[in-house]
């Protein structure tokens, strides 16, 4: 008999960045992790970028990751629940996921309660920062009009634009090393959304990069999920606690 009673927390695999020195055996690695952990996974939940780029046409897709799709549509097939969260990577994201590999999508940070815990899930961008740049250019991704402009333009030109632009601006210090607890913005948000809601017991985000277990009250924690480019890491929780873990 199959118990599954674990959730697991998976972020930031950039499928199809150069970053990776094989993106395909990447791939094949993310896939071996999921065959694991759907012995006992309940729920998976992927918060976010687990691709470096992703667009959805009407009727086209971006070539690639067939193993990665095809494992999560069997896993969902096997009664495995799946939320995808949108990362700033790839949000422009319409049904394609949900109808055919049988996720759940959310397109904003999502609170949930979990075996007497109160979680709040998100990716992570934008999230306590204030800058107006950022925050203006996220509105220009998000916007449907310009959108709508971008299907517009065939993939052999979109496609590349949006990998050079992914690739240049993670060379160009994309990715920050962990600034500590004062300093970075997804912590300074859960401090403040606590006095909002003060049962969050788990905020746990993806975008940093970093691998991050911190009491900020109590009862409450922030976990940071590291990433698949090189740390492989994941959260996994058990019903009484969450654990950071990499894979191996």
């Amino acid at each position: 008999m199959i118990v599954r009673n674990k959730i697991y927390f998976l972020a930031d695999a950039h499928l199809g960045s150069k970053s990776h020195a094989d993106s395909i055996e990447t791939e094949r690695k993310l896939c071996r992790w999921l065959d694991q952990v759907k012995r006992d996974a309940a729920v998976i939940f992927l918060m976010g970028d687990i691709f470096d780029y992703w667009y959805e046409y009407r009727y086209v897709v971006p070539r690639g990751f067939t193993r990665v799709l095809g494992k999560l549509a069997e896993l969902t097939d096997d009664g495995v629940e799946i939320h995808f969260f949108v990362g700033n990577h790839d949000l422009w994201v319409t049904d394609y996921l949900s109808e055919e590999c049988g996720m759940i999508l959310h397109l904003e940070p999502y609170i949930t309660d979990i075996e007497g815990r109160k979680f709040f899930l998100a990716h992570g961008d934008g999230l306590g920062d204030d800058s107006r740049s950022f925050h203006l250019l996220r509105k220009l991704f998000r916007s449907k009009f310009l959108q709508r402009c971008f299907s517009t333009i065939h993939p052999r030109w979109t496609i590349p634009l949006a990998h050079s632009w992914s690739n240049s601006s993670r060379e160009n210090g994309g990715v920050v090393p962990y600034l500590g607890e004062d300093q970075e913005h997804l912590i300074r948000f859960a401090k403040n959304k606590l006095k909002e809601i003060p049962d969050i017991n788990y905020f746990i985000f993806g975008h940093r990069h970093v691998l991050l277990d911190l009491p900020i009250a109590e009862q409450s924690r922030v976990i940071m999920l590291g990433d698949w480019i090189t740390l492989f890491s994941y959260a996994e929780f058990d019903g009484e606690s969450v654990q950071l873990k990499q894979w191996t």
